[in-house]
């Protein structure tokens, strides 16, 4: 497929970011995760399918001064109790735990809709949608879309074992075929997305591969792509501490049009990449290095 069918459009930012002090209405454990939704007035009507949110974390005087980001996995401009925004948590440190332990009247602090969201085709083609764990929350709703857009949709949802997928039954409400994988295979298949995809993009013609989970899934689904005449759009994640491009957390080095290598954040740039375009190769053991031939790198001083 031609890049040009890839709605221009839709890769722009939102046309506008707001901070608002949003009530917590549920927060539901599900597997491995909590699903959070929150009234914030004024997100919804801006968001898109692959823009996040930052959520504050600790108070007044606590030492988390950081937020944390999420992808959106649903909003409502509409809801029974207002604009509501949902995302899913995985509790990993005192940030995370502390959201994940919020009840429902809670406050919590929300800047959003942050970075690019997923350019969609303008002309109905085949999509696969692959996610990884929880990385899957924004999948759904860019299902919902590609759909109305006369797109066939395919998802695949990969995860280490059954507690650690997300969305399996709703991936079946919203998409034309389903594949479930899991490493110990005590879901769907024993094994990796990536042993699954080759297959879908041949049955089905898939022309864009859309992707949401860890570095090393995001990299294979885009090779897989690209050996397929697919074009891969991933959202990758890289550690977002601010969420609004000020403390350089997220910065990877990702090629231009020209193919001139720089580096840039992922929450502003991204987190929504052409897998093309990203330097596969700078990551290395779970760290991203600065290639040598991207712009400021140091440079070795012969004497």
């Amino acid at each position: 497929m031609s890049t040009g069918s890839i709605g221009a459009e839709a890769a722009r930012p939102g046309a506008g970011v707001v901070q608002v002090e949003a009530e917590v209405i549920a927060n539901q454990r599900v597997g491995a995760y909590h699903h959070l939704t929150v009234v914030a007035p004024g997100l919804p009507e801006l968001a898109r399918p692959g823009h996040f949110v930052a959520l504050a974390v600790g108070g007044t005087h606590s030492s988390m001064l950081l937020r944390r980001s999420f992808s959106i996995h649903r909003v409502s401009p509409r809801g029974t109790y207002g604009p509501t925004v949902e995302v899913v948590v995985a509790a990993h440190g005192p940030g995370t735990e502390q959201l994940v332990g919020l009840p429902v009247g809670a406050h919590v602090n929300v800047v959003g809709p942050l970075g690019r969201p997923f350019p969609v085709p303008s002309t109905p083609v085949a999509c696969v949608l692959v996610g990884g764990g929880y990385g899957s929350a924004p999948l759904f709703w860019l299902a919902e879309v590609l759909r109305e857009r006369g797109c066939h949709v395919e998802v695949v949802l990969g995860a280490a074992s059954a507690d650690r997928l997300f969305g399996v039954v709703q991936a079946r409400r919203v998409a034309d075929g389903v594949s479930v994988t899991t490493d110990d295979g005590s879901a769907g298949t024993k094994g990796w997305v990536s042993d699954v995809l080759p297959e879908i993009i041949t049955r089905t013609g898939a022309s864009v591969v859309y992707g949401c989970g860890p570095m090393g899934m995001l990299r294979s689904l885009h090779e897989i792509a690209q050996e397929h005449g697919a074009v891969a759009q991933v959202a990758v994640e890289e550690a977002m501490a601010c969420g609004i491009g000020i403390c350089m957390t997220c910065v990877m080095p990702v090629r231009d049009d020209e193919g001139v290598t720089s580096m840039v954040r992922s929450c502003v740039e991204g987190p929504v990449f052409r897998g093309d375009r990203v330097r596969w190769d700078a990551f290395v053991d779970g760290r991203c290095l600065v290639p040598s031939d991207a712009v400021g790198a140091p440079q070795e001083v012969v004497r």
